[in-house]
């Protein structure tokens, strides 16, 4: 016959609330009754019976999370932290591709408010345009990233801090003419950009050093080949108007480096003696790029960790305050970037 919770509960010497407290990862357990759990849900191969669970509670057991891109590295290595840890919760999780599309996002809002998922975990870019703006009462939601307004519970990395850490770094390596790639303008107005730009600006004025708008390059979507499309571009503009080459690039995604690092390979610019380039993100492919790519890093499986934390907590009160969660970031410093006279 199938186990049932009590069965499980017996063989743990736990209560049942104790053993649905662990399958459901909603209320902390401590780490030595969990693993005691753990080993009689596999001893007795207990599987959850869904719909039961669904009719009693009213939650389907499945969440959502929706990233602007599935194809980038960026976001492939933050949703395998994100399946591999929802699963430890007794989660299912349903990925979800924005395209840096609002509609998208109504989408998934209207699924999760008929209870076809429980919650949302998304990942807007656009300020104006995300649903998590114009809509005032939202299902169970976290939001990745820096968004307005500021009334949901978020998990973020300080982008504004990092940018402005790493232009003092490359100042004090000896750069003062530092393009930035996927910044924003009038076209394009991306809350991270925003940020990163406002770090970027901030340690460029403490420097005594005024910002170079001909040195924003934007990019609107920020993979490798819209960065190689904008830098080639830009470097045209310097060939046919005799302009210099700017002595550093700092990209805001690694994905966006690569790009650039290709480009300046085919045009022969050398990195990094000819030009330096930093990244943002310390995917796993930044160590083995050519040069290996001085970056900003995090950790992607704690971002995950704290916005299903922040999820289980908004799904168990709806009512509980906004949380705002910042990963620690650091400065990897590798082969990318060099030191000028």
């Amino acid at each position: 016959m199938r186990a049932t919770v009590r069965d499980v509960a017996a063989l743990a010497g736990v209560s049942p609330k104790t053993v649905s407290n662990v399958i459901n990862g909603v209320v902390p357990v401590r780490a030595e009754t969990r693993e005691r759990v753990e080993s009689a849900l596999a001893e007795l191969d207990y599987v959850p019976n869904m719909s039961a669970r669904g009719l009693r509670n009213g939650r389907s057991g499945n969440i959502a999370l929706a990233l602007p891109d599935l194809s980038t590295a960026y976001s492939a290595e933050l949703a395998r932290s994100f399946v591999e840890l929802a699963h430890e919760r007794g989660w299912a999780i349903q990925l979800e591709q924005s395209g840096n599309d609002p509609h998208r996002e109504v989408e998934l809002v209207s699924r999760a408010r008929t209870h076809l998922i429980d919650g949302l975990i998304l990942n807007p870019t656009l300020l104006s345009k995300s649903v998590v703006a114009g809509t005032a009462e939202l299902p169970p939601t976290v939001v990745i990233g820096e968004v307005e307004p500021y009334g949901v519970d978020q998990v973020h990395v300080d982008s504004q801090g990092a940018a402005r850490e790493m232009t003092e770094h490359l100042l004090a390596t000896g750069h003062r003419h530092i393009a930035i790639m996927g910044g924003s303008d009038e076209r394009w107005r991306s809350a991270t950009s925003l940020l990163r730009m406002q770090g970027h600006r901030e340690a460029l004025e403490a420097a005594g050093l005024a910002v170079d708008p001909a040195l924003n390059l934007v990019a609107t979507q920020w993979t490798p080949a819209a960065a190689a499309s904008e830098l080639s571009a830009f470097l045209d503009r310097l060939d046919r108007t005799g302009g210099a080459l700017p002595d550093a690039v700092f990209c805001f995604t690694d994905a966006m480096a690569l790009g650039v690092l290709h480009v300046l390979a085919k045009r022969g610019i050398r990195v990094p003696r000819d030009m330096s380039v930093a990244g943002f993100d310390d995917i796993d492919e930044a160590a083995f790029a050519i040069p290996a790519l001085t970056t900003v890093g995090f950790d992607k499986r704690a971002i995950a960790d704290a916005a299903l934390s922040a999820l289980a907590r908004r799904i168990a009160d709806s009512h509980a305050p906004a949380s705002d969660i910042v990963i620690p970031h650091r400065l990897v410093h590798r082969d990318s970037v060099a030191q000028r006279e």
